[in-house]
């Protein structure tokens, strides 16, 4: 992938990740929230957090000094 398809990518992680984190929210605060959706959405938010991760490395490499 080149820099700018990582970028896009992580620019639609990023989006999808805050969605997520609305629903997420909005799922908790109903009055009996369904608790099997809220751990599905919640380790689908973990997944996102670490693909972001992953293309922000790929875009600023650790450099060891």
């Amino acid at each position: 992938m080149s820099p700018e398809e990582i970028s896009q990518r992580l620019e639609l992680l990023r989006l999808e990740h805050r969605d997520l984190d609305a629903a997420i929210i909005a799922l908790g605060e109903a009055g009996i929230p369904d608790q099997l959706q809220l751990a599905r959405m919640k380790k689908r938010k973990l997944r996102l957090r670490d693909e972001i991760a992953w293309c922000e490395d790929q875009i600023v490499p650790d450099i060891i000094a």
